[in-house]
């Protein structure tokens, strides 16, 4: 299994979602980076579940405890371990489902690819509860970045079809991704808040769910960074980003609408301002080459809904070999994308540290 990402920095997790924990282990980070723990656990309390009706009924407070590479507030430079105890767990919920793939979901091929001994308990390693730890190492790599003038933000794009305004891919202000961060539902524009609400409680009382979509802007780069081809930015990222579960698209600029353009409209061209190279447009979303050319880098990443419904779904009994009802139990998600904002976020935190220690 594949638990380890990273070059210059290596984040290596483990656990299960119905374990004893979950943590991870991060190799490389410098000596001295002066942490902020109260800043680390509000970017956990953004991905936490059990915070009202559009979120799973689980509660965890996802509290962490430092093992490793931690001492009198700043970091060792050896490497940095912590753990998350797992609390508020229901087993029994998901014993039915041992020989029971859920459609949508890694049940089926995580028996096959680990002959039967994966733990299936709340979809074991393979649950969005391992995101958890992705968070904390994204809190720590913004601390680090936020000290060289680099900002992360998102905001929630659409949620089935509702649909938050886009960034204004050229000029993004740092106060406007400060606002975003302490949003519950973060949004550019606010009044859509009851119409995103109203998608996910439409999902959740028909037994459902939804998906939807996050856009992610990282500003304070200079131009640069990157290695063609094979560790490009836009390479580099969406190997991390993909890793999300849930995560099944990933577009950088202007993307897919940009073969519906003609080179004419989709170059960018360069300007100079205050001595400063720059591009009137940002169609290539701060990368050019595979290299970051100083302008934002803007990303969008796809949400597929929670595989996990209340409707009544055909499966198989894998042990007797045929085809069953399924009605899924236990505790889930009506639509992932609102705590999946700030593991996107942590995601391209972890994937951008590691090419400015590179540099």
């Amino acid at each position: 299994m594949s638990g380890i990402w990273g070059n210059r920095l290596k984040v290596s997790i483990f656990g299960e979602s119905h374990g004893e924990a979950i943590g991870a282990v991060i190799d490389g980070l410098p000596p001295g980076i002066k942490l902020d723990l109260e800043a680390v656990r509000s970017q956990m309390k953004r991905r936490a579940p059990g915070q009202g009706g559009i979120t799973t009924a689980r509660r965890e407070e996802d509290e962490f405890q430092i093992l490793s590479g931690f001492f009198n507030g700043y970091t060792t430079g050896t490497p940095l371990a912590f753990i998350i105890k797992n609390n508020d767990t229901r087993s029994s919920d998901y014993e039915y489902l041992k020989n029971v793939p859920r459609p949508g979901h890694g049940d089926y091929t995580g028996k096959i690819k680990y002959r039967g001994y994966n733990d299936y308990r709340g979809g074991g390693h393979f649950s969005g509860r391992i995101t958890a730890p992705i968070v904390f190492v994204g809190a720590i790599c913004r601390q680090f970045l936020e000290e060289k003038g680099i900002y992360i933000g998102s905001h929630i794009k659409n949620i089935g079809k509702a649909d938050d305004d886009s960034f204004d891919a050229v000029h993004i202000d740092k106060d406007l991704i400060f606002k975003l961060n302490v949003m519950r539902l973060p949004l550019i524009a606010e009044e859509k808040i009851k119409d995103m609400e109203s998608e996910i409680m439409l999902a959740k009382a028909d037994g459902d769910s939804i998906g939807g979509s996050v856009e992610c802007a990282v500003i304070g780069l200079g131009a640069g960074l990157g290695e063609p081809f094979f560790d490009s930015v836009e390479s580099r990222l969406a190997h991390i980003l993909f890793s999300i579960p849930g995560v099944k698209g990933v577009e950088f600029g202007s993307g897919f609408s940009s073969v519906r353009m003609r080179g004419s409209e989709v170059n960018d061209e360069f300007y100079i301002q205050d001595g400063e190279i720059k591009t009137k447009t940002n169609h290539c979303g701060g990368i050019l080459g595979g290299i970051t050319n100083g302008m934002p880098i803007i990303f969008r990443v796809a949400i597929k809904p929670t595989p996990s419904i209340a409707k009544n779904q055909k499966s198989v009994d894998m042990t007797k070999m045929e085809t069953v009802d399924l009605n899924i139990k236990g505790r889930h998600d009506p639509c992932i994308v609102p705590r999946a904002v700030p593991v996107v976020e942590a995601a391209a935190a972890i994937g951008i540290i590691d090419f400015v220690l590179e540099e």
